[in-house]
Protein backbone atom coordinates (compact mmCIF):
# COMPACT_ATOMS: atom_id res chain seq x y z
CA UNK A 1 0.00 0.00 0.00
CA UNK A 2 1.54 3.34 -1.01
CA UNK A 3 1.44 6.42 1.15
CA UNK A 4 -1.38 8.07 -0.77
CA UNK A 5 -3.57 4.98 -0.48
CA UNK A 6 -2.75 4.66 3.19
CA UNK A 7 -3.83 8.22 3.79
CA UNK A 8 -7.18 7.57 2.14
CA UNK A 9 -7.79 4.65 4.48
CA UNK A 10 -6.60 6.61 7.49
CA UNK A 11 -8.88 9.55 6.74
CA UNK A 12 -11.81 7.15 6.34
CA UNK A 13 -10.91 5.40 9.58
CA UNK A 14 -10.70 8.72 11.41
CA UNK A 15 -14.20 9.62 10.33
CA UNK A 16 -15.66 6.19 11.08
CA UNK A 17 -14.14 6.02 14.58
CA UNK A 18 -15.47 9.44 15.47
CA UNK A 19 -12.25 11.45 15.60
CA UNK A 20 -13.73 13.87 13.12
CA UNK A 21 -17.13 13.79 14.82
CA UNK A 22 -20.01 11.56 13.80
CA UNK A 23 -23.69 12.27 14.38
CA UNK A 24 -26.64 10.15 13.32
CA UNK A 25 -30.26 11.22 13.09
CA UNK A 26 -32.51 9.06 15.29
CA UNK A 27 -35.85 9.68 13.61
CA UNK A 28 -37.25 6.61 11.81
CA UNK A 29 -38.13 8.95 8.93
CA UNK A 30 -34.61 10.31 8.64
CA UNK A 31 -33.00 9.79 5.23
CA UNK A 32 -30.46 6.98 4.89
CA UNK A 33 -27.31 8.07 3.12
CA UNK A 34 -24.46 6.29 1.39
CA UNK A 35 -22.13 9.03 2.60
CA UNK A 36 -21.15 9.46 6.24
CA UNK A 37 -23.93 11.37 8.02
CA UNK A 38 -22.51 14.37 9.87
CA UNK A 39 -25.83 15.95 10.76
CA UNK A 40 -25.34 18.00 13.94
CA UNK A 41 -21.56 18.26 13.64
CA UNK A 42 -20.11 21.16 15.62
CA UNK A 43 -17.25 21.94 13.24
CA UNK A 44 -16.74 23.14 9.66
CA UNK A 45 -19.64 25.56 10.14
CA UNK A 46 -18.46 28.38 7.89
CA UNK A 47 -15.53 30.10 6.20
CA UNK A 48 -14.52 33.52 4.91
CA UNK A 49 -12.37 33.04 1.83
CA UNK A 50 -11.67 34.82 -1.45
CA UNK A 51 -12.68 33.02 -4.63
CA UNK A 52 -10.71 32.91 -7.88
CA UNK A 53 -12.61 36.00 -9.09
CA UNK A 54 -11.47 38.04 -6.10
CA UNK A 55 -14.85 37.97 -4.32
CA UNK A 56 -15.03 37.22 -0.61
CA UNK A 57 -17.26 34.21 0.02
CA UNK A 58 -19.03 32.60 2.97
CA UNK A 59 -21.56 29.77 3.15
CA UNK A 60 -24.37 32.33 3.29
CA UNK A 61 -23.64 33.20 -0.34
CA UNK A 62 -24.96 29.79 -1.34
CA UNK A 63 -28.17 29.65 0.69
CA UNK A 64 -30.75 27.58 -1.15
CA UNK A 65 -28.11 25.39 -2.77
CA UNK A 66 -26.40 22.15 -1.85
CA UNK A 67 -22.69 22.88 -1.40
CA UNK A 68 -20.02 20.27 -2.11
CA UNK A 69 -16.64 21.32 -0.73
CA UNK A 70 -13.36 19.62 -1.63
CA UNK A 71 -9.79 20.40 -0.49
CA UNK A 72 -7.07 19.83 -3.10
CA UNK A 73 -4.58 21.40 -5.49
CA UNK A 74 -4.30 21.85 -9.24
CA UNK A 75 -1.10 19.85 -9.70
CA UNK A 76 -2.54 16.79 -7.97
CA UNK A 77 -2.01 13.89 -10.40
CA UNK A 78 -5.04 11.74 -9.60
CA UNK A 79 -7.36 12.28 -6.61
CA UNK A 80 -8.21 15.92 -7.30
CA UNK A 81 -9.02 15.79 -11.03
CA UNK A 82 -10.97 12.57 -10.48
CA UNK A 83 -12.97 14.14 -7.65
CA UNK A 84 -13.72 17.28 -9.65
CA UNK A 85 -14.80 15.28 -12.69
CA UNK A 86 -17.09 13.24 -10.44
CA UNK A 87 -18.61 16.41 -9.03
CA UNK A 88 -19.40 17.52 -12.57
CA UNK A 89 -20.94 14.10 -13.23
CA UNK A 90 -23.06 14.32 -10.07
CA UNK A 91 -24.38 17.68 -11.21
CA UNK A 92 -25.32 16.19 -14.59
CA UNK A 93 -27.01 13.18 -12.99
CA UNK A 94 -29.26 15.52 -11.05
CA UNK A 95 -30.68 17.00 -14.23
CA UNK A 96 -32.49 20.26 -13.59
CA UNK A 97 -31.69 19.99 -9.87
CA UNK A 98 -28.03 20.24 -10.84
CA UNK A 99 -28.59 24.00 -10.91
CA UNK A 100 -29.07 23.80 -7.14
CA UNK A 101 -25.54 22.47 -6.59
CA UNK A 102 -22.51 24.63 -5.88
CA UNK A 103 -19.11 22.94 -5.97
CA UNK A 104 -16.25 24.61 -4.10
CA UNK A 105 -12.58 23.71 -4.46
CA UNK A 106 -10.34 24.92 -1.63
CA UNK A 107 -6.69 24.95 -2.61
CA UNK A 108 -4.22 23.56 -0.10
CA UNK A 109 -1.40 24.90 -2.28
CA UNK A 110 -1.95 28.68 -2.41
CA UNK A 111 1.72 29.25 -3.19
CA UNK A 112 1.34 27.72 -6.67
CA UNK A 113 -2.41 27.86 -7.24
CA UNK A 114 -2.91 31.42 -8.42
CA UNK A 115 -6.42 32.76 -9.20
CA UNK A 116 -6.06 32.64 -12.98
CA UNK A 117 -4.78 29.08 -12.85
CA UNK A 118 -7.64 28.09 -10.59
CA UNK A 119 -10.16 29.78 -12.86
CA UNK A 120 -8.95 27.71 -15.81
CA UNK A 121 -8.93 24.57 -13.68
CA UNK A 122 -12.54 25.09 -12.60
CA UNK A 123 -13.65 25.82 -16.16
CA UNK A 124 -12.16 22.52 -17.31
CA UNK A 125 -14.77 20.72 -15.18
CA UNK A 126 -17.72 23.13 -14.95
CA UNK A 127 -17.82 26.94 -15.36
CA UNK A 128 -20.02 27.26 -12.27
CA UNK A 129 -17.43 25.68 -9.97
CA UNK A 130 -15.61 28.09 -7.68
CA UNK A 131 -12.11 27.84 -6.25
CA UNK A 132 -11.39 29.37 -2.86
CA UNK A 133 -7.92 30.69 -2.13
CA UNK A 134 -6.86 30.91 1.52
CA UNK A 135 -3.69 32.60 2.63
CA UNK A 136 -1.20 30.21 4.26
CA UNK A 137 -2.32 31.52 7.64
CA UNK A 138 -6.00 31.05 6.80
CA UNK A 139 -5.31 27.54 5.53
CA UNK A 140 -3.76 26.49 8.84
CA UNK A 141 -6.82 27.64 10.76
CA UNK A 142 -9.26 26.31 8.17
CA UNK A 143 -7.69 22.84 8.07
CA UNK A 144 -7.94 22.57 11.84
CA UNK A 145 -11.56 23.73 11.88
CA UNK A 146 -12.55 21.41 9.02
CA UNK A 147 -10.46 18.50 10.32
CA UNK A 148 -8.61 18.28 7.01
CA UNK A 149 -5.14 16.79 6.71
CA UNK A 150 -2.54 18.22 4.33
CA UNK A 151 1.23 17.99 4.16
CA UNK A 152 3.84 19.18 1.70
CA UNK A 153 6.06 16.41 0.30
CA UNK A 154 9.32 17.72 -1.09
CA UNK A 155 10.28 16.85 -4.66
CA UNK A 156 13.59 16.88 -6.55
CA UNK A 157 13.29 20.66 -7.11
CA UNK A 158 11.77 23.43 -4.95
CA UNK A 159 8.70 23.71 -7.20
CA UNK A 160 8.10 20.02 -7.91
CA UNK A 161 6.69 19.11 -4.52
CA UNK A 162 3.40 17.27 -4.03
CA UNK A 163 0.74 17.52 -1.34
CA UNK A 164 -0.69 14.66 0.68
CA UNK A 165 -4.23 15.49 1.75
CA UNK A 166 -7.60 14.25 2.90
CA UNK A 167 -9.60 12.73 0.05
CA UNK A 168 -13.33 13.34 0.26
CA UNK A 169 -15.93 16.09 0.13
CA UNK A 170 -18.13 17.85 2.65
CA UNK A 171 -21.77 18.33 1.67
CA UNK A 172 -23.91 21.14 3.10
CA UNK A 173 -27.68 21.33 2.82
CA UNK A 174 -29.64 24.26 1.41
CA UNK A 175 -29.55 26.01 4.80
CA UNK A 176 -25.76 25.87 5.01
CA UNK A 177 -25.68 23.06 7.58
CA UNK A 178 -23.01 20.38 7.33
CA UNK A 179 -24.70 17.07 6.55
CA UNK A 180 -22.39 14.59 4.81
CA UNK A 181 -18.84 13.49 4.14
CA UNK A 182 -18.48 11.62 0.85
CA UNK A 183 -15.46 9.36 0.74
CA UNK A 184 -13.16 9.31 -2.26
CA UNK A 185 -14.16 6.52 -4.59
CA UNK A 186 -17.90 6.73 -3.91
CA UNK A 187 -19.84 6.23 -7.15
CA UNK A 188 -21.29 9.53 -8.40
CA UNK A 189 -24.75 7.97 -8.77
CA UNK A 190 -24.80 7.15 -5.04
CA UNK A 191 -23.80 10.67 -4.07
CA UNK A 192 -26.40 12.07 -6.45
CA UNK A 193 -29.03 9.96 -4.67
CA UNK A 194 -27.88 11.34 -1.31
CA UNK A 195 -28.18 14.88 -2.61
CA UNK A 196 -31.66 14.18 -3.98
CA UNK A 197 -32.68 13.21 -0.46
CA UNK A 198 -31.28 16.46 0.95
CA UNK A 199 -33.15 18.43 -1.70
CA UNK A 200 -36.36 16.51 -1.03
CA UNK A 201 -36.16 17.44 2.67
CA UNK A 202 -35.27 21.09 1.98
CA UNK A 203 -37.95 23.48 3.16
Amino acid sequence: MNKRTALKYLSGYAVMTGTTGLFFACSPNAPKFTAIDLTGADYAKDFVLTDHNGQVRTLKDFQGKIVMMFFGYTQCPDVCPTSMAEMAQIKQLLGKDGERIQCLFVTIDPGRDKPEMLKEYMAAFDPSFLALVPTPEQLTVLAKDFKVYYKKVEGPTPTSYTMDHTAGSYVYDTKGKLRLFTRYGTKPALTATDIKQLLAHAS
